[in-house]
């Protein structure tokens, strides 16, 4: 059996779905065509944000936005990165994951999360000092009504009693389980419950949470492929280098002000997010790749390397480009990058499912 490791990287995709320039029918029609794309070009996964009152996000509900996923797809694997459980009753999440994973028979992929805006958080009546308490308790009462017969949970902010769980999901005993991971300390918890991560920010902070996770999950005795740790990426893919940042540039600039919409509105700042004004200064950091087929394949298996991951999570549609131009990008790296780097994945160990840990 082979355990994947850093020359072994996997592919999927994350969107925003950033407010773009077409009427709202029109675009959501496109980027299910493009998800069509990306399966057809052999991505792992397709993973969509959530996010409230802002043209960042125009799918606030991810599951109604998925189902339509599921049913134009066959094999693409799919989820939320992230729920935001600060915003939504823990119960009926966990109906929607049995029914998305259902529906999909088991290629559901379910991330979960606090929320990383208080203003959207705010707008929803949330005291965004509540979000993390929230989140945690959430998430226990998840894994519950996926994994037992009847809830039973006494919290802060939850409490439930003998509550009858009458859907399951399709994957057993849980879909896998995604969470975001922006410091190296944030990764001994999920490395100990065999959880997925991805990561924004430069190389060397990013190297610095996988290699904390690689120590984690080795000190554990894990035996069976390591669960997959990601970094988002913006990628533009055309014939020429030229050409792919000429694209990128004014799209990035469209989706970094659909980033910064609420804060700039509340004149404040992100503590977290730190992505440049212009593409150019982003390629140059490195959180971002415009060119050629040949170009980009050498500079992902560079970043495999700079960054210690096992999964490459590209940005292939942001702010306004076209549909066509998404599509190219797919095809390209799909025929180009994705078969060549790409091995087969190992086959997880029959005792490596297991129920991830109770939040603490």
């Amino acid at each position: 059996m082979t355990t994947v490791t850093p020359h072994d990287p996997s592919f999927g995709v994350f969107d925003h779905m950033d407010r773009g320039p077409l009427p709202l029918a029109d675009q959501f029609e496109q980027r299910l065509q493009l998800v069509q794309a990306y399966e057809q070009a052999g991505f792992h996964a397709y993973h969509v944000a959530e996010h409230h009152s802002t043209p960042l996000g125009i799918a606030p509900s991810p599951s109604v936005y998925l189902a339509a996923v599921a049913q134009r797809t066959s094999r693409i694997r799919f989820g939320p990165l992230v729920y935001t459980l600060s915003l939504h009753h823990p119960l009926r999440v966990a109906e929607e994951i049995c029914m998305l994973d259902q529906m999909s028979r088991g290629r559901l992929e379910v991330g979960f999360g606090r929320g990383v805006s208080p203003y959207e958080v705010g707008y929803y009546g949330v005291d965004p000092a509540q979000a993390q308490g929230l989140y945690h308790e959430g998430y226990q009462v998840i894994l519950q009504a996926l994994t037992q017969r009847s809830v039973n949970f006494s919290g802060k902010h939850y409490t439930f009693r003998d509550v009858p769980t009458v859907l399951e999901c399709y994957q057993k005993p849980v879909p896998p389980i995604w969470y975001g991971v922006g410091l190296p300390e944030g990764a001994k918890w999920a490395a100990d419950n065999g959880i997925n991560i991805v990561c924004n920010g430069p190389s060397g902070s990013v190297k610095a949470v996988t290699d904390r996770y690689r120590e984690h999950w080795t000190a554990r005795g894990a035996n069976g492929p390591m669960p997959r740790m990601g970094v988002s990426r913006h990628v533009v893919v055309a014939d020429t280098d030229a050409e792919a940042v000429r694209i990128a540039r004014p799209a990035y600039r469209m989706w970094r002000e659909r980033l910064m919409h609420l804060w700039v509105q509340h004149g404040t700042k992100p503590a977290t997010l730190a992505f440049p004004e212009e593409f150019d200064d982003a390629q140059a950091a490195g959180l971002g790749i415009a060119g050629s087929a040949e170009t980009v394949r050498h500079w992902v298996e560079d970043e495999v390397q700079r960054t210690g991951i096992n999964y490459l999570v590209c940005r292939l549609a942001f702010g306004d480009l076209r549909c066509e131009d998404s599509q190219r990008s797919a095809r390209l790296f799909g025929s180009h990058v994705l078969a060549r780097l790409r091995r087969p994945a190992a086959k997880p160990d029959a005792d490596a499912a297991h129920i991830p840990a109770l939040l603490t």
